[in-house]
């Protein structure tokens, strides 16, 4: 019987490596259930490389990955069946609707679709006046709304949001977050990754902040502004009279732009 009380990502001493690039550095954290937990880091950082390797696509060559207790590399099939993935971009064929999206990524997971189903998650959304548009004619922030559905249709304990609300308009990014909430109230675990420090601060419970391949802090978004308030890095990045979560990203990965 599973452990009620074990994490749901359990990321452990991960390593990869380019060649010669050192690209995540021993790398381990975790997520436990009803968790939203921020991975944030400059571009170059290593961000991407872990949550390849956490998604399976990279075999990193030292560490582990375990979600809901499989090991991503020696049970890919259960791994990956308790995992849903919402990328910054959509790739759903434009030309199909709302709808039929929708009951297509349910037969592929396998679940019913009893009379009423779509339309139910659709109502849920808020879309469900739009369930015979093409996907290409909704706006970004219905799309993203349709690409999270389609990420937690299968319930999976761990959802990985991949900077879900780039280029959305701040009604669409409340009610992203509004629908972040529910999925950890439902008793799933979040991984989010997000370059708005406003974003992290307002939907994740912890945050890790990634540079240089390495973990470099892990805190609740107040704790890492109280740990670091007096850090003179920090305070020399300060714009205001209060520090902020941007101020200690800032301070501690420096302000040169990345490409």
């Amino acid at each position: 019987m599973a452990d009620p009380n074990a994490p749901i990502l359990d990321v452990r001493d991960i390593d990869i490596w380019y060649g010669t690039q050192h690209a995540v550095d021993s790398v381990s954290f975790s997520i436990a259930r009803g968790e939203t937990f921020g991975l944030l880091g400059p571009n170059g950082a290593g961000k991407t490389s872990t949550l390849s390797a956490i998604e399976g696509l990279l075999q990193p060559q030292g560490g582990t990955v375990r979600i809901a207790g499989h090991d991503i590399h020696e049970d890919p099939a259960h791994a990956k069946a308790n995992m849903g993935v919402q990328l910054q971009s959509t790739s759903f064929h434009s030309d199909l609707t709302v709808r039929e999206i929708i009951a297509l990524y349910a037969g592929l997971y396998g679940l019913p679709t009893p009379p009423g189903m779509v339309d139910g998650l659709l109502r849920d959304i808020q879309l469900e006046d739009a369930r015979k548009k093409r996907f290409g004619q909704l706006s970004g922030g219905q799309q993203q709304r349709v690409s999270l559905v389609i990420a937690t249709i299968h319930n999976p304990e761990l959802v990985l949001l991949d900077e879900p609300t780039t280029g959305l308009d701040p009604q669409s990014r409340r009610q992203l977050w509004d629908r972040i909430e529910r999925i950890k109230e439902s008793g799933r675990a979040i991984l989010l990754t997000t370059h708005s420090m406003e974003e992290a601060e307002a939907v994740c419970d912890r945050i890790a902040i990634i540079d240089h391949g390495k973990i470099i802090a892990t805190d609740t978004p107040q704790g890492l502004i109280d740990a670091h308030a007096s850090d003179p890095r920090v305070q020399k990045a300060s714009r205001g009279s209060r520090i902020t979560l941007e101020d200690v990203f800032i301070g501690l990965t420096g302000s040169e732009l990345r490409g």
